[in-house]
């Protein structure tokens, strides 16, 4: 069968080139004797009215642009990508410094021609299969069909959007997007990763917790930032706080981290493959993002499902739950994303108010053959 041959577009601040830490490092070393600005500090793309704003300056110097450093591991993630699609830069700089941007990329990146080079703030015009960025408000309102975000500290405001934490999980993404119509789909029988993908109020965790009652399947522990709610135990997550999961993140611990409804949650290895190793299957209410990542580690032994649930029934889930207001809002205002995530997930199964029947369907899934 032949390969469709997809185009993809990548964003290059802070996608291909260091530009929000880059930016920081520059504004430390003209104060330095004010308290160093780290790249956590930048929560969101926009002015804040902080001292951290000396970056924007800087976004329309000639100069900051030809001296961008080149993200580790770039070079060859574009040259991988290249193989398998046709690949566009998609950047948005100002008049002046579009000279500058353009010979980085023809030098840094000679294996794409020059003419897939585009330049423009209007990136929600341009159609394309898929669409790496790390704007949020460049994936919400793009054309791509599959926008993908690439996580970073200033975009964890906005959960449910498809993201990817690494160039390694993008390029399993393109390859999943470019043989989905030809790969075999998953089997868990000797063992593997079940990954419940769905909006939020659509019954994942009702749906693990009835899963996991049953011989050969358990929940690995997932550490969390998220405060406990009075209907868990100690033992539904790992609570931590956020400055002990952020060390634990750096130190490698995790094998798949991801921020939902402004929360971090992180999976480690060593909770996952002894469950695997024993012939079992772990299962794991989790968001796109780190669904792609497990996919990618376990391949045809992770099951990606979508729990769909009527938005009505998701709304009202949701609205009854105890969290805060502003975590309710963020989880509506987040569904139509999440629906759509249900593309690029394996299998679907229908919830409503009987969770055996959804556990059902997944036991059929499965067993299949």
């Amino acid at each position: 069968m032949r390969k469709y041959r997809i185009r993809v577009g990548l964003d290059v601040d802070d996608t291909l080139y260091e530009c929000n830490s880059y930016a920081v490092s520059i504004i430390n070393r003209r104060h330095p004797d004010e308290e160093p600005l780290k790249i956590e500090d930048i929560t969101y793309w926009g002015s804040s009215g902080k001292h951290a704003d000396e970056r924007i300056a800087l976004y329309s110097d000639p100069e900051f642009v030809r001296t961008q450093p080149i993200t580790a591991g770039a070079q060859e993630f574009v040259k991988k990508l290249a193989e398998i699609a046709d690949v566009f830069f998609i950047t948005a700089v100002p008049v002046c410094c579009m000279s500058a941007r353009a010979q980085r990329l023809v030098e840094d990146f000679p294996e794409i021609p020059v003419q897939n080079i585009m330049m423009g703030t209007r990136k929600d015009v341009i159609s394309l299969d898929i669409m790496l960025d790390d704007g949020a408000h460049n994936i919400s309102s793009s054309r791509a069909a599959y926008p993908v975000l690439f996580r970073k500290p200033w975009n964890t405001g906005l959960s449910g959007l498809l993201s990817v934490n690494s160039y390694d999980d993008f390029l399993h993404f393109c390859e999943m997007v470019r043989n989905s119509f030809s790969e075999k789909f998953p089997r868990l029988e000797e063992g593997g990763v079940l990954c419940l993908v769905g909006p939020s109020g659509s019954s994942k965790t009702e749906i693990a917790n009835g899963l996991t009652r049953l011989d050969g399947f358990e929940k690995p522990l997932t550490s969390t930032t998220r405060p406990r709610r009075k209907t868990e135990g100690e033992c539904s997550y790992r609570f931590i706080g956020e400055a002990q999961f952020l060390r634990e993140m750096k130190a490698g611990s995790y094998i798949e981290t991801t921020v939902y409804s402004g929360y971090h949650f992180g999976t480690s290895e060593k909770d996952i493959s002894p469950i695997v190793e024993r012939g079992h299957i772990a299962v794991i209410p989790i968001d796109i993002c780190g669904a792609i990542t497990l996919k990618n580690l376990y391949r045809s032994r992770a099951m990606l499902v979508f729990t769909r649930r009527e938005r009505a029934d998701a709304i009202k889930s949701i609205i009854s739950r105890d969290i805060d207001l502003e975590d309710k809002t963020r989880r509506i205002m987040s569904l139509d994303f999440e629906y759509r995530n249900s593309e690029v997930c394996d299998a679907e199964v229908n919830v409503g108010d009987d969770v055996d029947e959804a556990i059902g369907q997944i036991l059929s899934l499965i067993h299949q053959k």
